[in-house]
């Protein structure tokens, strides 16, 4: 799969750990843009002064908090699908994972594609974590489907890739917006429809 550019990252001390964590939570809960360094500050028990000589600005802030949840999934994802085999039970993983994930994590739908609302400019350092892992999903989804289908197959497998990247992008936005109960296992439902006929 593509690698990405890496963000510039910082070295956590104690403090912007803390502070990291409370802007974690608040940025998820009420925004990026709702929640302001003198909150995170507050919550963390750390000095304005003290946040900005950890992350310099709060963009930077942003980076940690969208990178630090970006590996955080690829790492429980990957735990599940190293548990999994053939292709198509990695697939039913993924769907799995993710329920589970969003069970764990918070109800309010994908982190990605919340920040994705707020953060539209390409130049933002963030930019690229939230794209990057849309991308990457992608891609993944797209290698397991190239496991299944005939191996001369590989529009088929792209086309099934990007159809199954649909079911699971938006299987997390109607959990997140609790359209209807269970949004994610009927996404996975679907998808075990698309895969079984697709070998």
């Amino acid at each position: 799969m593509t690698t990405e550019t890496s963000p510039r990252r910082v070295e956590l001390t104690p403090a912007a750990r803390r502070a990291l964590q409370a802007a974690e939570r608040l940025f998820y809960a009420h925004g990026i843009h709702a929640v302001g360094v003198d909150l995170i500050a507050a919550e963390a028990g750390i000095t304005k002064k003290t946040l900005y000589d950890r992350f310099g600005s709060k963009e930077q802030l942003v980076v940690e908090y969208l990178a630090g949840r970006d590996e955080r999934w690829r790492a429980f994802l990957a735990e599940r699908l190293n548990a999994e085999e053939p292709a198509r039970e990695q697939i039913d993983a993924v769907f799995t994972a993710s329920r589970d994930w969003a069970e764990r994590e918070g109800g309010k739908g994908c982190s990605m594609v919340n920040a994705h609302a707020e953060i539209s400019d390409p130049a933002h350092p963030a930019y690229a974590i939230i794209t990057g892992q849309k991308r990457w999903m992608r891609e993944l989804f797209t290698e397991l489907a190239g496991e299944i289908v005939p191996p001369d197959s590989a529009e088929r497998a792209e086309e099934l890739g990007r159809t199954l990247m649909l079911l699971h992008e938006g299987a997390l936005v109607a959990h997140g917006l609790e359209v209807f109960p269970g949004a994610v296992d009927h996404a996975r439902a679907q998808a075990r429809l698309l895969v079984d006929p697709a070998s």
